[in-house]
């Protein structure tokens, strides 16, 4: 097996034509049949279906396709390091974050890679488990930084904690249950979910009186604490925040805490990659400077 026979599957895979692979690759259209046919013949199956409409994928294909794209992936990454060790060539680290990690960490730990590695272009992009988890073993992420689901994030993926996220609960000033001080008081409030169903936005994982049996109504669903902040000042709504979210943007957007006596469950923050892909070294680097930003934040 060889490169060519991975861009091959994929190109396959993206076009449906051999036609139109062909002219991707620049090659002769038998020429790609004949290399489609010794792949086939190597792994004893068909990897395509023809139909009148073009090609598609079997089964067996599709299952190659996904182990291709990580090695072309790696292979891509690998010749972009060597790049960079030989000629300082511009390298790219893309991470994914977590809102609070974004406020917390983000700022510093950019700040110290970006001294030391100002050639390194860094992608940012806001995350939430389990999309996060997703995009890390795709190859779409070299790193993530956010909580993790109750079950962990499985074998395949690394795990480093970072720091432990402080929760709190946050309604618009003026609410009617804002002075409230114990979680009892507000289960029959109306409650907003912040990020996935289970996950520390989630009202649900909140213990609101012995039995459990109890739940809250939740009445507004927001993926992003950026729809949430534009929501809760007019809303009756309750929700769960970040502390440092909450003291970074709340009280500018006329948000309180409310003053809860019962504990809240805190959520560690952890950096996240792949388990069978080492980091490249500006990877490896910036996480360096993600875990210096967190161990300060805890001193300070």
């Amino acid at each position: 097996m060889r490169l060519q026979h991975f861009h091959l599957l994929l190109t396959l895979a993206r076009t449906g034509s051999l036609r139109a692979s062909a002219q991707i690759l620049s090659v002769s259209q038998p020429a790609l049949t004949k290399a489609l046919r010794q792949l086939e013949e190597e792994f004893g199956t068909a990897l395509v279906v023809r139909t009148p409409k073009g090609v598609r994928l079997a089964p067996a294909g599709e299952l190659l396709a996904a182990r291709a794209a990580t090695v072309v992936r790696e292979i891509e990454r690998a010749r972009e390091e060597v790049a960079w060790h030989l000629r300082h060539a511009e390298a790219q680290v893309t991470i994914g974050v977590s809102p609070v990690a974004a406020i917390l960490l983000a700022p510093g730990a950019v700040a110290r890679f970006g001294k030391r590695w100002p050639q390194v272009r860094l992608r940012m992009r806001d995350t939430l488990y389990p999309r996060a988890l997703e995009q890390l073993r795709t190859g779409e992420l070299d790193l993530a930084l956010g909580p993790l689901p109750g079950e962990g994030a499985g074998r395949d993926l690394l795990v480093q904690p970072l720091f432990e996220s402080q929760a709190l609960l946050a309604a618009r000033r003026g609410h009617p249950l804002a002075r409230a001080k114990k979680l009892a008081q507000l289960v029959d409030a109306g409650w907003v979910l912040t990020g996935p169903a289970g996950g520390p936005g989630d009202p649900r994982n909140l213990s609101f009186d012995a039995t459990g049996e109890r739940t809250p109504q939740v009445r507004l669903e927001c993926e992003s604490f950026a729809t949430l902040l534009a929501l809760m000042p007019s809303l009756d709504v309750i929700g769960i925040m970040p502390r440092g979210f909450f003291d970074r943007y709340g009280p500018a957007m006329d948000l309180v805490e409310l003053p809860i006596t019962d504990v809240l469950p805190n959520t560690t923050i952890h950096a996240v990659y792949r388990a069978d892909a080492p980091l490249t070294l500006p990877a490896q680097r910036l996480l360096d400077a993600f875990i210096a930003e967190a161990r300060a934040q805890r001193k300070g």
